[in-house]
């Protein structure tokens, strides 16, 4: 295995367990120590750090052979759309009040009816994040693709799973009834009753990462493909 594919997976490794080991074992002690605003400076310096080594890899990395048909317009055209349904997951995640999210009148906002996007799933940014995974996992198979597009979906999935986890011990009963009243896996039909501002909000993000993409990574994604 080419050396620069294996710092890609170290790198991915590292970012993806420090998170787990400081959002969850490492969390109460770190906060113990350090006090909770240096928790988050440290947990912020680490991430940013292992991302950083994330994305230098990555570059660093040979694009290869795909391990199946990618780059062609279909994959590309269904790689888009899943890319946009995660704009407005995470679009709509920004909007209103987000009991994940560690921020005054949580436990209110649990006990409150989902809105927007929450009717979809509770964990709306983080199967934002997920869906982007799979759009380039769908669209570019490619080995350097592979290893960091799954490290995310991962993230992703496994820590919204153990933040319910989290959350149930810190909050209890408002956690369980947001819980009883939301749905980890998403309900694709609700998408559609989410209201206008995601999906207004979510085309413009779409519209903007996928135009970066061509400075960022050299490829045309989205609409900018077919658009020359």
């Amino acid at each position: 295995m080419d050396d620069s594919l294996l710092s890609l997976i170290a790198a991915n490794i590292a970012f993806v367990g420090s998170h787990f080991a400081m959002s969850h074992p490492l969390r109460s002690g770190m906060v113990g120590t350090l006090g909770e605003k240096g928790f988050q400076a440290a947990y912020s310096l680490v991430s940013f750090a292992t991302l950083a080594w994330v994305y230098f890899a990555f570059r660093a990395a040979p694009s290869g052979t795909p391990f199946w048909p990618g780059f062609d317009d279909i994959s590309w055209g269904i790689g888009s759309l899943i890319a946009l349904l995660a704009m407005v997951l995470f679009a709509g995640s920004l909007m209103g009040r987000n009991p994940a999210l560690p921020m005054p009148g949580a436990e209110q906002a649990a006990r409150s009816e989902p809105k927007g996007v929450f009717r979809v799933t509770r964990h709306p940014m983080m199967w934002g994040f997920a869906l982007w995974a799979i759009s380039h996992l769908v669209a570019v198979p490619t080995a350097r693709t592979l290893v960091t597009a799954s490290a995310m979906l991962v993230l992703a999935l496994v820590g919204s799973h153990l933040q319910d986890r989290k959350k149930e011990a810190l909050m209890g009963e408002a956690w369980q009834e947001w819980e009883s009243r939301t749905s980890y896996w998403p309900r694709w039909g609700q998408l559609f009753a989410a209201g206008p501002l995601p999906w207004a909000a979510g085309v413009v993000l779409w519209l903007l990462f996928t135009w970066a993409h061509i400075h960022a990574a050299g490829i045309p994604a989205g609409i900018w493909r077919w658009m020359g």
